[in-house]
Order: C-alpha cells, then structure tokens, then sequence
C-alpha cells in the first residue's frame, strides 16, 4: 500500500475534503470538516487515524509499525508506518474505522447532510 492508494481510498468515501493545514508534507483528510485521516507524503510513508482507546493498545501490542501518533492524543491516535508489516486489508478497515468514529460524534444533522 502507498500514500496514492491511501489518498484514493479516503477520498471515495462520502463527503471527505483533502487539505494541508499543517506543512506541505502532511496530507489531511476530513469529513464535515473534522480530520479523520493524516498522512506523510515524504518517506518513511505514514498514516495517523482515530482509532477506539482500547482496540488502539491491542493495535500497539501486535504491530511494531502501529504507534501512538506524533503530536497527537496517543490514547485516540495511532500512526500506521506503511512499511509492508500491517496488511493492506486492516490499513483499509482501520480508515473505515476512523471515519465512523468521527462520523457518529457528528451532530444528527450533520449526518443526515451526509
């Protein structure tokens, strides 16, 4: 998986917005304006997502590459290393993960203007 893959992915989901509020380097994904997904352009190649508190420490303690995220709440953050190490599959069910995360703390009619 690369930082192309991950910026399709992201922005086939419904009403996600691509932006670069921090640096030219760090690509942000939101929805209704909340970030969901942030991701290195440069090597190493990365991707931070919201992730539930507990599952995220399971995350940690089963991937090497899988981390609290730089910079951010490490008990709702991981940073994803795009190294080969996490399967293509749980990267892809990991934004979904994120997106719904932020998605369900949208006010109900926030929702249904998505």
């Amino acid at each position: 998986m690369n930082v192309e893959e991950i910026r399709e992915y992201c922005l086939g989901k419904k009403a996600v917005t691509e932006c670069f509020p921090f640096d030219e380097d760090t690509l942000v994904f939101k929805v209704a304006g909340k970030m969901f997904a942030l991701s290195a352009l440069e090597k190493p190649a990365n991707i931070v997502l919201k992730c539930d508190p507990d599952r995220a420490v399971e995350l940690r303690e089963h991937y090497s590459s899988i981390t609290g995220a730089y910079h951010m709440n490490k008990t709702m953050w991981n940073q994803i290393d795009i190294d080969g190490s996490v399967p293509h599959e749980l990267i892809l069910e990991l934004i979904d993960h994120s997106y719904d995360l932020v998605v369900a703390k949208l006010s109900r009619k926030e929702r249904d203007l998505l």
